[in-house]
């Protein structure tokens, strides 16, 4: 027993001695540890602003660098050695030209806070404002302008004598960093990039941005207002759920990248303060990355293919958006392409979990070297961004899966957030809805539908067919009852089966329908609508808007004797190559002049390059008229834009002013807005009138109708003057088979004769428009949801975004379109029809019940969405 005893005792002490040596082991590993993260944070800090710039993204990368590293490098972030009071005092004088008392009635001289650049003091204005000051410090920007030039030589010398770093293409990479990084030091800059980012966050539930005090911003001195908060580097001790607040902060990174376009270049934690509540404040705009249009549907359709783990189409975008090609790569370009596609598919998919960029640019780097191509720089700088941001939101919630959450961008023409609310919908309309979904598959095989369940970039997943429609409601073919807020894109302004419509059809049918041979219905029409215009003269019918439009572009370049066309950004003119210029999700250009871009594959290239577009809205814009005034054969616009519902008469007095001066026709189309916002359209509510009006939808009562309304010189263009040889060299052809018809005009004239004997009904449609959108944002404000609804005259355009945006391009940019494309699904699981767009309608139809059961329809829905995570709150 005691041998035993023995050899038991002697294996325990073994084992206690092992232990012991393995602890001294860990903490001279941890003491080395330390001791070179000290090692590394003098020299850093000695090195200047750039090497702490590198320190402060190290410090964020707790999954990849030790624990001593990170904790100690922290110290980057907000506490580099800063200017002694007295020299600090000598540098505002310097920048205010007087003594500091001169504007502060207090002002503390040690800084609250020190980073690589610049030091921030908290001050009080004469005035008692609470400011805070930002003071470059003594000799940083020569300091930056040094290391920027030791680090390109090095650099360079690198890419020369390296053959393996070649095709990293370093200098370039470096060069576009440098330019990113040079203008930390210049405080006016860093203040109009910090108003820019203010603006864009003015009405974010969650996000704040200190405003400027441009009187007192200098080149080395930056004076904010103040707003306190807790360090992000202290987030732990928020008093939030750490989950929410590490998606609140990927969304707002993300926020910026793929919707604004233009971004904090550098959201480490000395940058962000959080509050109590969970808000998140961002400081320090030195540094801004700026996302061309083309770049952000690069970076979009990219992700937008691996979420959907279409691996090849992936790859094929990678490569055209950020990859410079070689002939290498060319030649081999197969094997290149299932390469790239088991990284997309490792990264994305097996381990998506574990999401990190680092690895998966240094991957794909790796994979170019081999094909000696070159990674575009484009995306150097938004690189900078998601390494800055991961490592930060990866500190504050370990487990967070950023691609998970990257879903909302990514996949943004998705309505769905996850596989199991996809399968929820799918479930619960095969029940509410089987015969329906039935037709559906019906359709399928032999018809492609365009206006609803083949819509065109927003198709119907859930399509309602109807059985029959009365009044503001439709019915579909298991009996649910809808109520309509697309009244067939516009046409059905009185609702549908309106007595007075059905009448006048019924006898017409009665005479026999009429089409190519001279009916009255087709003279009354006329009339009434040249009567309704103050200053028509004549009109000339067709089938449609799209028509109406062609027909008006084509008089006109007969009577200018000129091509080109100016049109607006996000106005949509029909589904011609040149109503469509612009009019989509899709720009290009600077915002201020924008650049025309085919609206569909299949555009006549020559009719897209031939078209000017300008910004609805933007007066100073309007001086490329003058500048292409003798190409210009005319100007089309919507006088009040259907798909945002905004009006701005001001604009439109001076161009119609600039127009007579210039000889250029204008244009409008009213093709939704005339006859719905008043009797007459836009030009009859502002007193404004074009040289011609293209009008469609209301004038037809339902049924395919379109017309030319306006001055008899233009509309003449099209009228024979019984002189064969004169009409092909001096007039235009107008033409259509349908045209007229006996059964449309009837229908049509019975609506404008109803509408002009019962003016009241755009009095009850303003008052039920501003009811219904007062309860819509009341519902959205009450949960906290960002939520735009410009609203007027029965039209409302609807879109989930926290920015109040002035040009279309940035409406649709700051859009949560996964939120606005699955409202219409929750919707109508609530029985309310809304279309997968952007705008939708109410009716004469419609009575103030029926808004009440809209309205409770909208709150049952976003309390849906909130539950289904379409939303981060």
């Amino acid at each position: 027993m005691l041998p035993h005893l023995v050899k038991a005792a002697s294996a325990t002490a073994l084992e206690t001695a092992k232990y012991a040596l393995a602890r001294v082991r860990e903490r001279d590993a941890a003491t080395r540890d330390q001791r070179r993260a000290d090692a590394i944070l003098a020299f850093l800090t000695r090195m200047g602003p750039l090497y702490i710039k590198i320190g402060q993204i190290a410090a964020t990368r707790s999954d990849l660098l030790p624990a001593e590293w990170v904790s100690t490098l922290r110290s980057l972030h907000d506490r580099t050695p800063h200017m002694s009071p007295q020299r600090t005092r000598r540098a505002v004088e310097r920048e205010l030209g007087d003594a500091l008392e001169s504007v502060f009635s207090a002002f503390e001289l040690r800084p609250v806070a020190s980073a690589s650049v610049a030091q921030v003091h908290k001050a009080t204005l004469r005035d008692g404002r609470e400011v805070a000051v930002k003071l470059v410090k003594d000799g940083v920007p020569a300091q930056i302008e040094e290391s920027l030039r030791t680090l390109g030589t090095l650099v360079r010398l690198v890419h020369r004598g390296v053959p393996r770093a070649r095709g990293l293409n370093l200098p370039t990479r470096f060069d576009e960093l440098a330019r990113l990084l040079r203008p930390q030091a210049d405080m006016k800059h860093e203040a109009r990039q910090q108003q820019r980012i203010h603006t864009n966050f003015a009405d974010h539930p969650y996000v704040r941005v200190p405003a400027v005090l441009p009187e007192l911003v200098t080149g080395r001195m930056l004076v904010m207002e103040f707003m306190d908060g807790i360090p992000g580097n202290r987030a732990e001790t928020v008093g939030f759920p750490r989950e929410r607040l590490a998606r609140r902060l990927q969304d707002v990174v993300y926020t910026m990248l793929y919707m604004h376009g233009f971004s904090h270049g550098d959201p480490h934690p000395g940058n962000i303060l959080f509050t109590p509540e969970g808000e998140l404040v961002l400081l320090d705009f030195g540094v801004t990355v700026e996302l061309s249009e083309n770049e952000k549907w690069g970076l979009s359709s990219f992700y937008y293919a691996c979420i959907r783990k279409e691996w090849s189409l992936a790859s094929e975008r990678f490569t055209r958006h950020f990859v410079l090609t070689s002939p290498e790569l060319e030649a081999r370009r197969a094997e290149y392409d299932r390469q790239m596609v088991e990284i997309l598919r490792h990264h994305f998919d097996i381990n998506s979990t574990q999401w990190s960029s680092m690895t998966y640019v240094g991957d794909v780097l790796k994979l170019l070297g081999q094909y000696d191509a070159q990674y575009t720089t484009n995306f150097t700088k938004v690189e900078l961004v998601f390494l800055s941001s991961e490592g930060f939101v990866t500190q504050i919630d370990p487990g967070i899966n950023i691609w998970a959450n990257a879903r909302k961008f990514t996949d943004r023409y998705s309505p769905y957030m996850s596989a199991e609310v996809e399968s929820r919908f799918a479930a619960g309309f095969a029940q509410q809805m089987p015969a329906t979904l039935e037709l559906r598959e019906r359709a399928r095989d032999t018809l492609v539908a365009p206006g609803h369940a083949d819509r065109y970039f927003f198709p119907s997943s859930f399509p309602v067919f109807v059985r029959q429609a009365s009044g503001g409601r439709v019915r579909d073919f298991d009996g649910n009852d809808y109520l309509d807020l697309c009244g067939g894109y516009g046409p059905h302004l009185l609702g549908y089966a309106h007595p007075a419509i059905n009448t006048a059809i019924s006898s017409a049918l009665e005479r026999g329908l009429v089409n190519g041979i001279g009916n009255p219905h087709e003279v009354e029409l006329a009339e009434l609508l040249v009567d309704s215009l103050p200053t028509a003269e004549k009109a000339l019918m067709c089938n449609s808007g799209t028509e109406a439009i062609l027909f008006a572009v084509r008089m006109c370049r007969g009577y200018r004797r000129r091509s080109m066309v100016a049109k607006f950004e996000g106005h949509y003119h029909g589904f011609s190559d040149q109503g469509m210029v612009s009019s989509w999700f899709r720009f290009s250009g600077e915002k201020d002049r924008p650049e025309p871009i085919a609206g569909s594959l299949g555009s006549d290239p020559g009719t897209v390059d031939n078209t000017l577009v300008l910004q609805y809205g933007d007066l100073g814009g309007l001086s490329r008229l003058r500048e292409h005034a003798d190409e210009l054969a005319c100007v089309l616009l919507e006088p009040m834009p259907t798909s945002v519902v905004t009006l701005d008469v001001p604009f439109l007095a001076e161009l119609r002013a600039l127009c007579t001066e210039l000889g250029i026709p204008l244009v409008f189309d009213e093709v939704v807005s005339g006859f719905r916002v008043a009797y007459g359209g836009v030009q009859s509510m502002v007193d404004i009138h074009p040289d011609l009006t293209c009008l469609g939808k209301v004038i037809g009562g339902g049924l395919p109708c379109g017309a030319v309304v306006g001055r008899a010189e233009f509309i003449d263009m099209a009228k024979s003057s019984q002189d064969p040889f004169y009409d092909y060299e001096n007039k235009v052809f107008a033409g259509g088979t349908l045209s007229g018809n006996s059964l449309t005009c009837a229908a049509g004239s019975a609506v404008l004769r109803h509408l002009q004997g019962n003016p009241q009904l755009y009095t009850q449609l303003e008052e039920n428009t501003r009811t219904l959108a007062a309860m819509l944002r009341e519902s959205a404000l009450q949960r906290d949801i960002a939520c735009r609804i410009n609203a007027r005259n029965s039209i409302f355009s609807l879109t989930f975004s926290h920015r109040e945006a002035t040009l279309y391009r940035e409406r649709m940019a700051g859009s949560n379109f996964k939120a606005t494309i699955a409202l219409a699904y929750y919707m109508r699981k609530h029985q309310v029809y809304l279309p997968e767009l952007h705008s939708f309608l109410i009716s004469a139809a419609h009575t103030a019940g029926d808004l009440d059961e809209i309205a409770g329809a909208f709150e049952k829905s976003l309390d849906e969405m909130l539950t289904d995570g379409l939303f981060v709150v």
